[in-house]
Formats: C-alpha cells, structure tokens, sequence
C-alpha cells in the first residue's frame, strides 16, 4: 500500500487555498473540483493533512470511484472495493451519504445498499456472518454526483475546524477555517502589526498568530484515523514531531483584537489562553469608532456584524460606515473584511481593490480586500 487517494474537503470558495496548503506540504499530484481537492501521497499524508491544513473540513480517503445508474450497479461496485484492507472485523462501520444530480437520488436507500455490499465483503475475508462493531470508528460515505458514486472513509472526526482550542463562543462565532483563510489571504506577515476591531471569541487573531508561529491547527486534537489499527501509531508520533521541530515561537507578534462587547473579550482572552497564546495576543474593549493604530503599517482583517443575529441593519450600516471613516485616515493599512453586505463599499465609502465570494456557513459573503503599501523591506 504505497501510495493512497485522499480528498481534502473545501468550503465553497476555497478550493484554491486548500490546494496551496496540500502542495505546500510537498504533494504535487493535486486535482481541484467544486467543494474538493483530490491528491495522491503515502500513507504518511494522512496524519500530515489532518494536522496541518488550515482551511480544509475533513480529510477523506479515497477507496473508489464508479458510475452507478441502478442499486446493482451500486452493490457489485462497492462489493469490489477492498474494504477489509482497511476495516478490521471489530470496527464500527456507519454509512452517511448524499446524491446530487443522479438517478439513485434517496439517500437512505443508497446508504443501505453500501452497507450491504460492504458487509458481504467483510464476510468474505473474515469468515463470519456477523459483526460486533463495538472496535475503531470508520464512517464510510457514498457520494453520488451525475451518477457516478464516490466511496470514502472519514479519517478526520469532528470537523478539522474544531481546533480544540474554543471551549467558549460569541453569539455568531466566525469558523476557524474561515479565519484562517482571511488571514492567508491577506498581505499579512509575521510582525506586521493585526488588528480585529470586530474580534468577538478571537478566532482571527488566534488564527493569525498560529499562521505566524508555524503552529499546526490539528496539534491540540485527535482523529478518527489514530485509532485505526491498519495505519501505524509511528505514522502519528512522526507527524507531531515533524510539527513540534516546525514551530517559530521566536517570531515578534503584534495582534490585537477589540470589541464593543465586553464578554466577547472575556470569551476571546480564555480562548486565547486555550490556545497556549495568551500572552502574545492582546484583546481590549472598545467601539470600531475608537480604532486607532500606533503604527505606520498594518493590516485590519475582520468580519463586521451582519445583522442577522447580532445587530439591525441600520446597526450594521452604521458601523460599516465607521469603520470606512477610520480606514480612510490609514493610507498605509491593508483592510480585508468579510460582508453580505451588498452595499458594503457604499457605506465604506470607497471600491475594494479586489473582491472574493466565500461562504461563511450558509451565508454568502465577499471578501473585500483593500490593499495598502507594503512595508520598506527591512535592510
């Protein structure tokens, strides 16, 4: 088993900075779809993905891929897989699954169909025509897009965005994944000053520090994959250590984050402190209109109020139009912010240099991006 097919799961509109992270961690057999992006590594890729993509959902391993029109179709294909190469007699096997475009369209029939032809072949290998599963978790999931059927095996659990660090939320809390996006998105660099007016539980600055220290955003938790007793505990200890050698702790932060609600800073300090950088990041409360850097250069990365759940639209307008007042006396600052909004740049007061979709959840956003100067490149 040298090399094996896995799939990075990407959140709408962020394929692109999933792709860069995968080939950033030396994999170059790289293809990008909607909602993915499918490479080929070692075995070691496994631990490594799950440890150190930043803006990936889950890490699926690929066990086949085939068209299926009829539920025969769907049996024989997933009959043909070789699942007892990865599922021991003991596991728990469950079966999740969508369809999208196909002529299997119910769910629950194709999910009972692949549990079906995935027991027949663990007969086959194991001798025995039941099984306990009460050993390892492996959630097997059938996708089925224009009638072909995609058949993986979950290695992550809990979704990559639970960092382990956010033991406490704001009311409308930004996903880690998300934040991290923003922040590589931006110009921002490692002792460039950041700040995040609207910092709510921390996410940005939290995510924009690990980004500057080099820390991998899985090294706090566990995956399902770890207790898989078909993949070696070595493959695990070498992947956080590899991590562990990896970290820049030496390099200056200067991030700040500030809110107009003061248990929001309490929420972002104790998380803050979870994450092991308390005494790196700094939280304050105050009003966006009270924004102002001591420094020349910088960069604002934030996610204003939407007045879905926090805030009337009024609200929001009027802080849009605060923060636009502000950034129009910062000729030298980099602004990216997350917005629905549609008429955010009318209450900016001015066009952003570039604009990006994404979906924070369900919501449709844009990224808007304001680019300021550079820094002078230190001699």
């Amino acid at each position: 088993m040298d090399k094996v097919q896995l799939i990075a799961t990407a959140p709408m509109g962020l394929e692109a900075i999933v792709a860069r992270e995968v080939r950033d961690l030396g994999y170059d057999d790289v293809m990008v779809e909607n909602g993915k992006v499918m490479f080929q590594a070692d075995l070691s890729a496994i631990a490594r993905a799950n440890l150190w993509l930043r803006t990936s959902d889950r890490i699926l391993l690929k066990l086949g891929e085939f068209p299926a029109t009829t539920f025969d179709e769907l049996f024989e294909g997933v009959k043909a897989l070789p699942w007892p190469d990865w599922i021991p007699g003991d596991a728990e096997f469950p079966v999740e699954g969508r369809s999208h475009k196909s002529q299997l369209s119910s769910v629950p029939a194709c999910q009972g169909i692949v549990k079906k032809a995935v027991v027949e072949k663990m007969k086959q290998r194991y001798g025995t025509e039941w099984f306990p599963e009460d050993g390892p978790r492996y959630v097997i999931e059938v996708a089925l897009l224009n009638d072909v059927a995609t058949l993986t095996i979950d290695t992550t659990g809990p979704s990559l965005h639970k960092r382990g660090y956010r033991k406490l939320i704001t009311e409308a809390p930004l996903k880690e994944t998300m934040a991290a996006a923003m922040v590589l998105l931006s110009r921002w660099r490692p002792g460039r000053p950041l700040i995040d007016p609207f910092c709510g539980s921390g996410t940005i600055p939290i995510e924009a520090a690990m980004i500057g220290w080099n820390i991998a955003p899985g090294l706090r938790r566990e995956f399902s994959a770890e207790a898989w007793p078909t993949l070696d505990n070595s493959m695990w200890d070498d992947a956080r250590e590899e991590a562990y050698d990896l970290l820049r702790d030496d390099e200056p932060l200067d991030i700040i984050g500030s809110d107009i609600d003061p248990a929001a800073i309490e929420v972002a300090e104790a998380n803050a402190k979870k994450a092991g950088l308390s005494g790196e990041l700094k939280f304050y409360q105050a009003p966006v209109a009270k924004l102002w850097p001591e420094t020349e250069y910088g960069c604002i990365i934030t996610n204003p109020p939407y007045g879905e759940r926090i805030g009337t639209k009024d609200e929001v307008e009027k802080t849009i139009r605060q923060l636009g007042s502000i950034y129009g006396k910062l000729p030298t600052w980099s602004l990216f912010a997350l917005s629905p909004s549609k008429q955010f740049e009318h209450y900016f007061g001015n066009n952003a240099d570039k604009k990006r979709k994404l979906f924070n959840g369900r919501i449709e956003c844009n990224l808007l991006m304001y680019h300021g100067p550079l820094p002078p490149r230190q001699p």
